[in-house]
């Protein structure tokens, strides 16, 4: 639990405001197959944290616990600056025609492929003591935002009013990373 919760909690924050649940949202509205749509970003989502909890699970054995909680720290900052930014979609892939599922896999494989949540992932497997947990509880918060984007659809998933809750949580992450890093540091 140590890890799968902050993994769930990061994850879930982070991605109600990045491009791989608009990305769904899209997808679900071009094919109207949602399922296929959902089944997509759910393989994509596990295939992308696992290889994060890995890498992880690489770095964890030779960090000190001050280096982890350092790293756990520095992810939390880059969460809490990369959402200050408004995030776009750089492309709905309109081009590609290859069914719902694969467009779905490919294409938010490759966005979410090392963006904020993926960092976070990797920082609280190495951070943790179960990076299976941290993969886990990532990957299920990420399926469950995607999901609820397939569902909505675009129109509704980007039409409530996103600033001040992305503001917000992107200080919170801000927050919480400086104080990681400061007890990290063992300057406070």
């Amino acid at each position: 639990m140590e890890t799968l919760v902050p993994a769930f909690v990061a994850v879930l924050l982070a991605q109600i405001f990045d491009p791989p649940a608009r990305l769904s949202a899209v997808l679900a509205d071009r094919f109207g197959r949602r399922a296929g749509v959902t089944l997509g970003l759910a393989v994509a989502h596990v295939m992308g944290f696992a290889l994060a909890a890995a890498g992880g699970a690489v770095l964890a054995p030779g960090m000190s616990s001050n280096a982890r909680a350092l790293l756990l720290g520095v992810a939390l900052i880059a969460a809490g600056a990369g959402g200050f930014p408004r995030p776009r979609l750089a492309d709905r892939l309109a081009g590609w025609r290859t069914g719902s599922v694969t467009t779905a896999l490919l294409g938010i494989f490759i966005l979410a492929f090392g963006d904020r949540s993926q960092f976070l992932a990797l920082a609280i497997a190495a951070w943790g003591v179960a990076p299976a947990l941290a993969a886990g509880g990532a990957a299920v918060a990420a399926i469950a935002v995607g999901a609820v984007a397939v569902v909505l659809g675009e129109r509704a998933w980007c039409g409530w009013p996103r600033r001040p809750a992305r503001l917000a949580v992107s200080a919170l992450f801000l927050i919480a990373g400086a104080w990681v890093a400061v007890r990290a540091l063992r300057l406070g």
